[in-house]
């Protein structure tokens, strides 16, 4: 196990003032409040510069950053109903700069681990929401000369793609002093979407299935890289039936890994599974959504399948599940989701927290066309990025940093049913 030591520790404020404001949030910045700090981590390799990493270089960067992104530096608070919103009072960002004894060889492939946690700063929530920061960072030197950035950022600041947004802006402001995108602050734009009622029954929302049967509480994550070639074998194998539909390739390959987990899991026939993803709203909504939107615009689509019914059909039949359910998206449905979630008390309301995603169910998030090694702050692109921790029945699809066309899974399983997954995925997968 690795030690850290916490060498200096700071508190970022914008260089200069901010509109000092309340920033209503949507149901879609709410979903998952309070407590909830998303753990990234990006890793660094020396490149021989005498200034790899200067702290100070970091944090004048992030100290401009936060100027267009002031609701970074807020607390969370609530309006005179009890609603949560964010206070922009530029109360500032966390900075920790920490040293490891160890090397990032000891690390091994950057699976989530409780090595890994120690890499991000970790967060008091005992107090009132207002008591903690949204944004909390802090950067590991290595005896290598390598670099960790934990990156702690509360969800409802942002969704992956508003969270890459902000960080790599912040690596363009060390890097070239200035931004190509400007973030759009005003998420009331989301008010809008409001319809008298919802027009369409929401499966997304339904409780989860539960399992027939017990299991263990042991998990564990692991990493697993799939080639361009195998994944060009994939799309093949979802077109054996003669079908012509051209499938995404996030359909295809969560096709295949829902398939693998529910036959490591070992699960019964009559079994139902329940496979969550995300849909970003941005482009699918009419008007769009404006270029730059900073919040969350994640929707979440699902599709349950009875386990016998999963492993026994065609694997272009599952891919067309997953194809149907993400086409829905349109539009008409997506204003009638988010009306349905403003509508709806969120205890009757089922979404995709890590209680929903255990077994038998499962969470594939696609960061596949997200700028998420272009972190760069002037000592060259991050070797990898992923996540500190992940629960059971989570998985991440990563986009290669090396853009050699494949793919990573990250993946989280109860410990013995990862045993098997690897077993059945990479035989499965080595056989295309």
């Amino acid at each position: 196990m690795l030690n850290i030591t916490v060498k200096e520790t700071s508190n970022i404020r914008p260089a200069r003032d901010t509109p000092a404001k309340r920033l209503w949030m949507s149901r879609l910045d709410l979903r998952t409040m309070p407590r909830n700090h998303v753990p990234l981590l990006f890793f660094y390799k020396p490149n021989g510069s005498a200034d790899f990493f200067q702290a100070q270089v970091l944090k004048e960067a992030l100290s401009n950053v936060l100027v267009p992104f002031y609701p970074m530096a807020g607390r969370l608070g609530r309006d005179d109903s009890g609603r949560i919103e964010i206070i922009c009072n530029a109360e500032g960002v966390l900075f920790i700069e920490a040293e490891a004894d160890g090397v990032l060889d000891d690390l091994r492939d950057f699976a989530p681990s409780p090595q890994l946690q120690q890499l991000v700063p970790t967060v008091d929530y005992s107090g009132d929401i207002s008591s903690y920061p949204l944004l909390l960072i802090q950067v590991t030197t290595f005896q290598c000369g390598g670099i960790s950035l934990g990156v702690l950022s509360h969800h409802s600041l942002a969704d992956g793609s508003s969270a890459f947004h902000f960080i790599n802006s912040w690596s363009d402001m060390a890097r070239v002093h200035s931004l190509n995108i400007l973030p759009f602050i005003d998420r009331t734009f989301l008010q809008s979407l409001m319809l008298p009622a919802p027009s369409f029954h929401h499966i997304e929302f339904d409780p989860p299935p539960s399992m027939n049967t017990s299991i263990s509480s042991h998990r564990c994550a692991s990493l697993f890289k799939i080639t361009k070639d195998q994944l060009n074998n994939l799309r093949a194998k979802s077109n054996e039936s003669g079908d012509t539909t051209r499938y995404s390739s996030y359909s295809i390959l969560a096709a295949h890994i829902w398939r693998c987990v529910s036959k490591a899991r070992g699960l019964s026939d009559d079994q139902p599974t329940k496979l969550f993803f995300p849909v970003d709203g941005r482009t699918r909504l009419r008007p769009p959504l404006p270029p730059g939107y900073f919040g969350n615009a994640i929707f979440i689509a699902s599709t349950v399948s009875l386990s016998g019914d999963l492993l026994s059909e065609p694997f272009s039949n599952t891919v067309e599940r997953i194809h149907k359910a993400i086409k829905q998206f349109d539009d008409a449905y997506l204003k009638s989701a988010h009306t349905y979630m403003e509508k709806v008390p969120s205890k009757h309301m089922a979404s995709p927290g890590e209680n929903n995603l255990r077994c038998p169910n499962l969470f594939i998030i696609s960061l596949w066309s997200l700028p998420i090694h272009d972190a760069d702050f002037g000592w060259g692109r991050p070797i990898f990025m992923g996540r500190a921790t992940i629960g059971e029945g989570m998985s991440y699809i990563l986009p290669s940093p090396t853009d050699d066309g494949s793919v990573t899974l990250m993946i989280g399983l109860e410990t013995s049913h990862m045993k098997l997954f690897q077993t059945i995925f990479q035989k499965l997968i080595c056989k295309l």
